[in-house]
């Protein structure tokens, strides 16, 4: 038996490597990992005592060569006779870590674009009827514990090839995308994305449908405590963490169903939810929480009075994680790293829409109002802006103190988010202000925020009728800003 390795990652090798020596397996190595098997006095040969030819190109040209190839390639080993060629049983390949120069010069990049490596993973996960193939070292372990029990059949060299496939496809991916990025400033020709399982989920929204949860890798996160997470928890949660993650004094967010019901800016982080809670205790039930800072024993405290679905935070105190692990139910999230890479994705019938992130910050504005906001409203404005982008359109938020006091999402007419936005907040909307992430197209709703005790506005503006609903805001001796660009979220 011949096992072909040709490794940039060399972790776990020399184990590896021992153990299929002591497995019966003659090894064949390329130049780096020829020498590492040597330095550590592991029987190899070098593949151009294989090949009689030697690398060439600088090393561009190694394995590409019949007796390797063909060695892999062929389902019959009798077939291999004629040619004088000893069949290959095994190829273990882990690709340049192209990952490391993606962003480095053209010539970095393509120097360090894998060839050989992916020519030998897809030749041997092709015949993997008669190859094993080993794309990874964390399949070290697993491989050896399967041949000593010689347990290593066609089903699950078929999960290797696949796992193979899947590597060569996503190290394209990754190539094409940094290309790309790196020479063109627009939406790339071909859509190209690579996600892995990170786990299996009990089922999608509903019952009936399957789910599970992919990573790109560019969030990480640990579950602390709680039981599994659902499709719905990790929606809510990335709703949620995306409306703290901005803010750099103290914020917590409670969401509904990918809305915040409540969120908040305070002295710190019990203060905050505080103020988050209070903008809607009823909806806030069965919630995921979100708190841009540090849970304290004093934040702790409060949080366990309410049924929470998932906290998420970048960290908890030892004290506040004994408070809230006494309830069994709560899903406690530390976040380690959380990067928005790439493109907002959303899925439709026969393809998808692609768009960047919404991030353009909110750098000027424009009073178009006879009275200027006071320094409180001013305040409130701004944070009901940095709101009403998270809440799905139509959307309104009235907002006082740094807190969202009612919310009206996801209407078919803005005049009827005013209303519910009204409804919710009943008596605190007495002095509050209202966003808008979309224009108004009549007076109506400029009318129903008056009559519930808005006294400022913000939206984009540019309606036909701009003139209209800025007239009702002088009427009522109201403020209102235009931003001159709306927030829709869909």
């Amino acid at each position: 038996m011949r096992a072909l390795i040709s490794v940039s990652d060399k972790s776990g090798l020399e184990k590896f490597a021992e153990e299929l020596v002591s497995l019966g397996y003659e090894i064949i190595a390329t130049g780096g990992t020829y020498r590492f098997l040597k330095e550590h006095e592991i029987p190899a040969k070098n593949v151009e005592e294989i090949t009689r030819y030697a690398e060439m190109l600088n090393g561009r040209v190694k394995t590409l060569h019949p007796k390797i190839h063909g060695a892999i390639l062929a389902k019959n080993v009798e077939d291999l006779k004629e040619y004088e060629i000893e069949p290959i049983d095994m190829v273990v390949v882990n690709l340049y870590p192209f990952e490391k120069y993606a962003h480095s010069s053209e010539e970095e990049m393509i120097e360090n674009i894998d060839i050989g490596g992916v020519a030998l993973l897809r030749a041997a996960a092709k015949n993997y009827h008669r190859v094993i193939v080993v794309s990874s070292p964390e399949q070290y372990d697993e491989i050896i514990s399967l041949l000593q029990e010689k347990k290593l059949g066609l089903e699950k060299r078929r999960e290797y090839a696949l796992e193979a496939f899947a590597r060569t496809a996503s190290y394209d991916v990754m190539i094409y995308n940094s290309f790309w990025e790196k020479f063109h400033d627009s939406l790339p020709e071909h859509f190209l994305y690579h996600a892995k399982k990170a786990m299996n989920l009990r089922y999608g929204e509903n019952p009936h449908q399957r789910g599970a949860y992919y990573s790109n890798g560019s969030v990480e996160w640990e579950q602390l405590h709680g039981k599994k997470l659902s499709f719905n928890n990790l929606h809510d949660m990335n709703s949620a963490w995306n409306i703290v993650m901005d803010f750099e004094r103290p914020m917590v967010a409670i969401i509904k169903h990918a809305n915040p019901c409540g969120a908040a800016l305070g002295k710190n982080i019990k203060d905050a939810y505080l103020k988050a809670l209070e903008g809607d205790p009823l909806s806030a039930f069965g919630s995921i929480v979100a708190s841009n800072m540090l849970v304290d024993e004093e934040a702790a405290e409060e949080m366990r009075k309410l049924f929470i679905e998932v906290l998420i935070a970048p960290d908890f105190t030892d004290e506040a994680l004994r408070i809230l692990t006494k309830k069994k139910n709560i899903r406690i999230i530390k976040v380690k790293r959380w990067e928005k890479k790439g493109f907002d994705i959303k899925r439709i019938d026969g393809g998808i829409l692609l768009q960047d992130w919404d991030t353009k910050k909110l750098d000027n504005v424009e009073c178009v109002s006879k009275r200027l906001p006071t320094e409180e409203e001013m305040k409130d404005l701004l944070f009901a802006w940095s709101m009403v982008r998270h809440v799905k359109s139509n959307a309104i938020v009235f907002a006082k103190n740094e807190m969202i006091v009612g919310v009206g999402a996801g209407q078919m007419s803005r005049v009827d988010a005013v209303k519910i936005a009204a409804m919710k907040a009943g008596t605190r909307a007495k002095g509050a202000v209202m966003a808008s992430d979309a224009f108004f197209p009549f007076r109506d709703a400029i009318d129903e925020a008056h009559k519930a005790g808005i006294t400022a506005v913000i939206q984009p503006g540019g309606s036909k009728r701009d003139s209209e609903v800025i007239e009702a805001v002088n009427e009522h001796n109201m403020a209102m800003l235009f931003t001159g660009f709306r927030v829709f979220k869909h």
